[in-house]
Parts: structure tokens; C-alpha cells; sequence
């Protein structure tokens, strides 16, 4: 998503088009869908739904309506809407239980707090939060809808340029300062604790990041805002969400993964796919597109 005061703006907006409550942030249950890496436990976190309008102001920007609903409905979606859903990775490491991204928060009526409760784990138990990015709907979780510490023992990574970049948004004055003294950043590639690994991947945010989590010969990806939609930014990796910040770096980055995740096969998280949220992504046409992990399945 964009920077954040624009981002937030545009979810504002979305969410207040008169008599199209569909449009924005979407309240849904709390989930969990438990699986393994290697030896390493980790689960699917569902924390909200997320519905845009097929304008191309938001996804697949300035992109004619007609070309990305016949898009959308080729792929089995509707053509008026673009649906994301909203989660989080838990990663049970070590000593260390741990979050990859935490949603919109409870004060945006985020449900990831409550899924982490049923995953049997109380906020003091994480250990640390991994950030993918700054935008809202991945580190507004970090709080309380009252603004304190959602995860009080939890130290907070994300790459420095993104925690500048975050600290640069006159809108997160409160944000940044209350997850200052939390926050650890890291500025290059490599192994942050064992078993879960930073990758850097600018373009979308100054200092968006992937992780992978790798136990026993098996790795899982993060995707963060690499890709939005199934669909669309599979389908068609050239087209810019309005929330990019550098929108032809965004699109390289983007382009650049996924071909890199379909020649490897490897196993894939993304947050805002289809829950939950678990697959590969294989060559399609002059595209991609999404498999979901018939193993990974919701109850």
C-alpha cells in the first residue's frame, strides 16, 4: 500500500462510499489453519477481509474497468470488486514464538489478537514481530485499540529503511513512538533467529521485506505486499496497486519474485491471498498464477 497518510486515506475513503459498506475493511472470524516447516510449527492467522472497487484508483491503477473485470472473472472473481483478505504468520520458533505481520489491529476491527488466542497463546507470550512493511493493515496490530503495546514483550524487526520511512509519516507520530523502544531493524539479507531469515525486497515500500522460515530441508516465503491480489498482480504483474510508493520498482520487484518463487516451487505465504493464504505460484501465459496448498486447508 502507499504511503501511509495517502494509504490510510484511501481505506477511509473506500470504506465510506455512500451505500457501498462492502467497499474497505470486511469484519470475519478469527481463524487459525496450523502447519509444519520442516520441524518448525507454524499457523495461519486471519485478522479481516478487505474489499476495493474496480475503478483504477486503488488496484490495477489506471487500468480500463472493463479489461481488469474480465481479468478479475477469467480467474474466477467478480468483476466490480477486487477481495483481499488481511492475516499474519505465527512461526513457532524455538524459545521464540513469533508474528510476520500483524494485520489492521483491533481498533479497525482486525480479528489477528483474537486468532492468536486460539492458536493458545496470550499477547506476552510473542517474543517478536516481524514487519514485512508499514503500511496499516501489517503493523497496525503492533497496538491496542487504546495505543499501548498489543505484544508488550515482543521486540519488533523490520529493515531500517522501512522504520525511517514509517517514523517519516507525520500521521505516525504515536505509532513510532510507542514501538520505538521495541523496535531492532536490520539493513541486509540473512539469518535474524534461527530458522527465519530477512529478504529485503524494495519497491513497494522503501524497505519492504520477505522472510523465510527453513527447518529441516523445507522453507516457507512471505510474500508481504509483493503481490495484492491473486488475480491481478499474478495475472498481470505489471499493473500497480495505488499504495506502491515507486511504481516501477514496485512492479520489477514484483515480476522479479514471482518468477523466482514459480522456477523454485517453493511454498509461499501471502497475506492478503485467499485463506489461508498458503500455495505456489507456477508460470501461467506471460504471467502467473496461484496453487493453493491442498494440504493447508481452512476447518
Amino acid at each position: 500500500m502507499r504511503r501511509l497518510l495517502p494509504a490510510a486515506a484511501i481505506l477511509a475513503a473506500i470504506a465510506i462510499v455512500p451505500a457501498i459498506a462492502q467497499f474497505g475493511p470486511q469484519p470475519i472470524a478469527a481463524a487459525v489453519v496450523p502447519f509444519r516447516v520442516g520441524a518448525i510449527e507454524v499457523a495461519s492467522l486471519r485478522d479481516a477481509g478487505f474489499a476495493a472497487p474496480n475503478n483504477g484508483e486503488v488496484f490495477a491503477l489506471g487500468i480500463d474497468p472493463a479489461t481488469v473485470a474480465k481479468a478479475l472473472t477469467d480467474g474466477g472473481g467478480r468483476g466490480d470488486r477486487i477481495e483481499l483478505g488481511v492475516g499474519g504468520l505465527l512461526v513457532r520458533l524455538p524459545g521464540h514464538p513469533t508474528i510476520i505481520d500483524t494485520g489492521l489491529g483491533t481498533g479497525m476491527g482486525g480479528k489477528l489478537a483474537e486468532s492468536v488466542a486460539r492458536a493458545g497463546l496470550k499477547p506476552e507470550d510473542i517474543t517478536d514481530i516481524f514487519i514485512s512493511h508499514s503500511h496499516f493493515d501489517h503493523v497496525g496490530g503492533t497496538l491496542t485499540a487504546a495505543g499501548g503495546l498489543a505484544f508488550p514483550n515482543a521486540t519488533i524487526h523490520m529493515h531500517a529503511a522501512e522504520w525511517a520511512f514509517l517514523q517519516s509519516q507525520s500521521a505516525n507520530a504515536k505509532l513510532a513512538a510507542a514501538l520505538a523502544p521495541k523496535v531492532k531493524t536490520f539493513t541486509a539479507a540473512g539469518e535474524i533467529l534461527p530458522g527465519l531469515s530477512a529478504l529485503p525486497n524494495p519497491g513497494h515500500t522503501p524497505g519492504h521485506s520477505t522472510y523465510r522460515v527453513s527447518s529441516q530441508g523445507q522453507t516457507l516465503r512471505t510474500l508481504g505486499d509483493t503481490a495484492h491480489s491473486h488475480i491481478l498482480s499474478l495475472g498481470h504483474p505489471e499493473w500497480n496497486a495505488a499504495y506502491d510508493t515507486d511504481k516501477p520498482a514496485g512492479a520489477a520487484a514484483r515480476r522479479a519474485t514471482l518468477a523466482e518463487l514459480a522456477a523454485s516451487g517453493e511454498r509461499v505465504f501471502a497475506p492478503h491471498f485467499p485463506w489461508p493464504s498458503v500455495g505456489t505460484v507456477v508460470v501461467k501465459g506471460e504471467g502467473f498464477a496461484w496453487v493453493p496448498d491442498a494440504g493447508v486447508k481452512a476447518p
